[in-house]
């Protein structure tokens, strides 16, 4: 099976990759740092806004596969500091209904763009 990509203009792209790989049953969700793809620049503020812009970019992709949050079966976040994981966690409660998707949280020592936080996510059809 030759892969499927899919792009939108709704997201930062900082590099040769697909947004999004369809693959069927599942979409492979390429990481998205908080870039306002207006701008092509990493949105000022904190970590709340920065993780905020990620789920936006995010989410133009999943809109982009035919996908909604709903969708989505596991989410990966990278932080930069992980003293920022409760701001980013209330941001992230916001985004997904309950039950919320699967999650693994990583600490990394840095990010593309001086980004604070990068989100990738693994969706089904």
């Amino acid at each position: 099976m030759r892969r499927k990509g899919i792009m939108t203009k709704g997201a930062g792209c900082t590099g040769p990759y697909s947004h999004a790989v369809d693959a069927g049953d599942f979409v492979f969700l390429s990481g998205q740092t908080p870039i306002d793809p207006a701008t092509g620049e990493v949105v000022e503020g904190g970590i709340t806004e920065q993780t905020r812009q990620s789920f936006s970019n995010l989410f133009n992709v999943l809109e982009e596969a035919g996908l909604t949050p709903d969708d989505v079966q596991q989410v990966k976040v990278y932080l930069t500091d992980m003293e920022n994981f409760e701001a980013m966690n209330a941001v992230y409660a916001e985004m997904f209904a309950k039950p919320y998707p699967a999650r693994v949280t990583i600490g990394v020592t840095g990010l593309c763009g001086g980004a604070l936080i990068e989100i990738e996510m693994l969706a089904k059809r």
